[in-house]
């Protein structure tokens, strides 16, 4: 396994594009309402991306896992969804209450960032700002965790030990992961762990840090379109993300919104 350390360099430009990410993800959550469709949100990405010069780092992605490249700009994942919902096959008209993830994956000068957030379109209900907020909080409890010396378990043991105290549950199979030179990278980031196991972590690194929560239990299903991940209850689910440096010091959140 091979861990990539960013240069200065890189850093910069991971900066730069962390900015643009923050911007059209703060354009897309002011979207996110009643009666917009998941593929008019992923049009109106596209016309973000191209405003600020760069490029979608999903679009025609295709992870060994999967035998088709992703089809759109963006991830729009709605209630039991939790991940890698597609916006532009079977599209969904958004309705007040919906639990909406927007995850997106942005490559500025070759250099790649990524980041997603939840929020609730329309009318809020409190079970659904709960879990929203809950998620939320989960990631930043793993963020937190970062800083040279520890590990890759001590990320996980701060979201795991966290989740424990709330109603929800972590999803299984799903975790975070390495960033910058490609979608994804090495090394595997567990939403759980326990601390001091797993790779050292190092100034340089860039981790994409993101917890999903899900409710009535953990247990996903892989849909046939090789993308898209639903609770196996039907339940809600909520999920969270930054693009995260490790520095000399501690981290530095490059997507912060």
């Amino acid at each position: 396994m091979t861990i990539s350390i960013k240069t200065k360099e890189d850093i910069e430009v991971l900066r730069e594009g962390g900015r643009n990410h923050a911007v059209i993800l703060k354009k897309l959550v002011d979207d996110v309402g009643p009666g917009i469709s998941t593929e008019e949100l992923d049009s109106l990405c596209r016309e973000y991306i191209k405003e600020v010069g760069d490029t979608p780092a999903f679009l025609n992605y295709r992870p060994q896992s999967s035998k088709r490249p992703f089809p759109a700009a963006l991830c729009v994942s709605v209630n039991e969804v939790i991940v890698h919902g597609i916006p532009t096959e079977n599209p969904i008209i958004l309705k007040d209450g919906d639990i909406v993830t927007i995850d997106l994956g942005l490559k500025h000068k070759g250099l790649i960032t990524d980041a997603a957030i939840t929020v609730q379109a329309g009318e809020k209900t409190k079970e659904g700002q709960k879990l929203i907020e809950s998620t939320r909080e989960a990631m930043y409890r793993g963020i937190k965790a970062i800083k040279p010396g520890r590990h890759i378990g001590d990320i996980g043991e701060e979201i795991e030990r966290y989740v424990e105290k709330t109603d929800y549950y972590i999803a299984d199979d799903l975790a975070g992961h390495g960033v910058g030179y490609s979608v994804h990278e090495e090394p595997y980031v567990p939403n759980t762990g326990v601390s001091g196991e797993g790779e050292e972590l190092l100034p340089g690194m860039v981790l994409a840090i993101e917890p999903m929560l899900c409710e009535g239990g953990g247990e996903v299903v892989f849909e046939r379109d090789d993308y898209t991940v639903r609770t196996k209850n039907r339940l809600l689910s909520a999920h969270f993300e930054h693009t995260v440096l490790v520095t000399e010091s501690g981290y530095e959140i490059l997507t912060s919104i």
